[in-house]
């Protein structure tokens, strides 16, 4: 005969129950952290240096969240930069140096 979680609960001890409490409050808590929104990185101006290293540096080969995360940027900033939207004279220092921009199709 299989024993129901209704039958279970009922035979658990106060000690068990409070552990079991214990428990699912850490899951809830770990469940709501997962939910926050993540902080976002404010303030931080990208630089020319940045924008090189995004573009054709070595990050150049990473997505643009992982980029960001790594600079302390924005995904904004990093796709701005790689479509040429912004950093206009980069694009045109890579283009005079001959360096195709891998982002652009």
């Amino acid at each position: 005969m299989e024993i129901t979680t209704v039958e279970a609960v009922r035979s658990m001890t106060n000690k068990e129950m409070v552990i079991a409490i214990l428990e699912l409050q850490a899951q809830v808590q770990s469940l709501i952290a997962k939910t926050q929104p993540a902080a976002k990185v404010e303030g931080k101006e990208m630089t020319d240096d940045d924008a090189r290293r995004v573009i054709v540096g070595d990050l150049s080969a990473t997505k643009h969240k992982e980029a960001a995360t790594q600079l302390g940027l924005s995904y904004g900033q990093i796709y701005s930069a790689r479509l040429e939207f912004t950093f206009k004279h980069i694009h045109k220092e890579i283009k005079e140096s001959g360096k195709t921009n891998p982002w652009v199709k």
